[in-house]
């Protein structure tokens, strides 16, 4: 499902960048998302997939206080770069950006092929349709220019290990974890290269978060303990380690890109261990249901036990955080 945290911080600077300023000219051009639950806003609605989040309680904390398909509530924004494959994916609203991010997708195809979501090589094509449809409607130069000064962010690699490898035998017997995170970084190392041959040259990737901390994780692999998987979070070390080494060999490698990696792990890790410091007063279940493993389908309305107060919570649900625990975050 992805997890989100301190990349809100930059997802909120992002969004008043591509926001017109007072002269009506916007400081970054456009804001393109790949990924996965993280930053899906609703491509899962068009699709033949139980990974969906159009059905409250999600939404209750959004601005519109209504499900819309995001998994993780923002931080009170009015706007955003539409869904690639809704409806208001049309005309000129995407001139400003598109997202293509797909709950249970991962940086291994397969990953998204179980849940029948959309890869990460899925969501390039889209963009390279997208792309088309941007020269289209302002031009080549100007297409161009939006495509160079875009933000483009990517947030995956939660759901590889915590939805695939971790409960795929096949997985595990042929890779080990170390091995596995090396698949995962060439296929990143694939896609960010892949942007930068379509004009790309501003993005942005998160790091893993403690997933060892999940509540859905705790529940799934913490054998009746409920504390924090320690293996689980080494894993996540190990793979953003790696991530941050793929990540300087492309900076060195292709003539100006500008590629940074947004560290969740500690933030998130430090609210989690100390919950009391952010005004929390749970961190170990979520608020959905009976917080401990619920998520999409299994989060729903008529789930047992749903908390009334969620800004009490570090984890709305099994995997992603509260609204509240999102804008302490990105404070």
């Amino acid at each position: 499902m992805g997890f989100g945290s301190s990349f809100w911080a930059a997802y909120f600077l992002l969004h008043v960048l591509v926001a017109p300023v007072a002269r009506g000219d916007p400081l970054v051009p456009a804001l393109i998302i790949f990924g996965d639950s993280v930053v899906d806003v609703g491509n899962n609605n068009n699709l033949t997939t139980l990974i969906k989040a159009n059905f409250l309680p999600y939404g209750r904390d959004f601005v519109t206080h209504r499900p819309t398909g995001r998994f993780s509530e923002y931080l009170g924004f009015t706007t955003y770069p539409p869904a690639y494959l809704s409806p208001d994916a049309t005309g000129r609203s995407i001139l400003t950006g598109a997202n293509f991010a797909s709950a249970a997708s991962g940086l291994f195809d397969g990953t998204a092929q179980l849940y029948s979501a959309i890869s990460l090589t899925r969501q390039l094509s889209y963009y390279r349709d997208y792309q088309t449809k941007v020269v289209n409607m302002a031009g080549k130069s100007r297409a161009d220019d939006i495509f160079s000064g875009a933000i483009h962010l990517l947030s995956a690699g939660s759901s590889d290990f915590i939805q695939n490898y971790y409960i795929n035998p096949v997985l595990r017997g042929l890779y080990s974890v170390d091995r596995f995170s090396d698949l995962l970084t060439s296929s990143y190392s694939s896609f960010i290269q892949n942007l930068y041959v379509l004009g790309a040259r501003r993005i942005g990737v998160t790091t893993l978060p403690p997933t060892g901390c999940l509540p859905a994780a705790i529940t799934l692999f913490g054998a009746g303990s409920n504390q924090c998987v320690e293996r689980l979070n080494q894993d996540a070390i190990l793979f953003n380690n790696k991530l941050n080494s793929t990540s300087r060999g492309l900076v060195n490698k292709l003539p100006g890109l500008k590629l940074v990696v947004f560290d969740i792990y500690q933030p998130l890790l430090n609210m989690i261990r100390k919950p009391d410091e952010s005004g929390f007063f749970e961190s170990r279940r979520a608020c959905c249901g009976t917080g401990t493993l619920e998520t999409s389908l299994l989060c729903n309305d008529r789930s047992v036990g749903t908390c009334s107060n969620a800004t009490d919570y570090v984890f709305w649900d099994g995997f992603h955080p509260s609204e509240a625990a999102n804008k302490i975050l990105a404070g």
